[in-house]
């Protein structure tokens, strides 16, 4: 199966598009609700976190991991990558290309967490495609909860991303990376306040392009993929939350399990 792995159900986004680009294969997703989110956490917190996320996934069947947390994929990606013998993707490298290749003026602008955010990650990838490209970066730690507690049209959220996009906005920034899976949920309200002349970049979609193009590309890993079965959907702390959030990203309901984490 396909393993997709994040902090919270923000994760679902990119389950989203690999029903829309990659329909017949198999997925396993865990979200660590329980433990959300991991933008506040420490470096080495993240590590163990993305460490046994991975396991649950290895440990379920899982053939290729995709790392859809932008903190979990600017701290940890590497050292799963270095630690487990399959594929891993992670939402970082796919959108800063996507950014790269789309800007007109040299005006990247990037949402995400303390943690995204403070490592410096989007701006070193970018200024390696491209160093005379000018990158404006803004943590955004609020806007996870919100999603998660799916306040998406509240005149609240709308007030709060006003306030964080304001900087980007006196920046003329004219690409805006969406540097947390959790985002798109709120990509209208940020297109609104952006300026409808932003080009968004949304991880998700990004990670799962490369994800078919690898499959095109590379036909030993793909036969290992199952297309039977069902879907299976885990979850570290079921709430009554998890699965109204999941049918409004979806679409449609699924069914969640409870995990343990060990």
């Amino acid at each position: 199966m396909i393993g997709v792995f994040d902090s919270g159900v923000g994760g679902l986004t990119v389950v989203r598009e690999i029903f829309k680009e990659l329909p017949d294969y198999k997925i396993i997703y865990f979200g660590d609700t329980a433990r959300t989110p991991y933008g506040t956490k420490s470096k080495e917190t993240i590590i163990k976190y993305a460490r046994e996320d991975a396991k649950f996934l290895l440990d379920h069947g899982a053939k290729i991991i995709v790392i859809a947390c932008n903190t979990a994929s600017a701290v940890a990606a590497e050292v799963l990558r270095k630690e487990l013998n399959i594929p891993v993707f992670e939402v970082i490298v796919p959108a800063v290309r996507a950014a790269v290749s789309v800007t007109k003026k040299g005006k990247v602008g990037v949402i995400g967490t303390r943690a995204t955010v403070s490592s410096g990650v989007y701006e070193s990838m970018i200024k390696k495609e491209n160093k005379n490209i000018q990158v404006e970066s803004q943590a955004c730690p609020l806007l996870v909860p919100l999603v998660e507690e799916v306040w998406l049209d509240q005149p609240e959220t709308k007030k709060i991303v006003r306030k964080y996009l304001q900087p980007l906005k006196n920046k003329q920034v004219d690409t805006l990376i969406l540097g947390c899976t959790h985002y798109p949920v709120l990509k209208n309200i940020i297109k609104a306040r952006i300026g409808r002349k932003v080009k968004l970049v949304d991880s998700a979609e990004e990670v799962v392009h490369e994800l078919k193009n690898f499959l095109i590309k590379n036909s030993d890993a793909e036969k290992k993929l199952a297309k039977d079965g069902d879907h299976k959907f885990f979850v570290s702390d079921l709430t009554a939350q998890v699965p109204k959030i999941a049918e409004k990203l979806l679409g449609k309901t699924v069914k969640f399990e409870r995990a343990e984490i060990e």
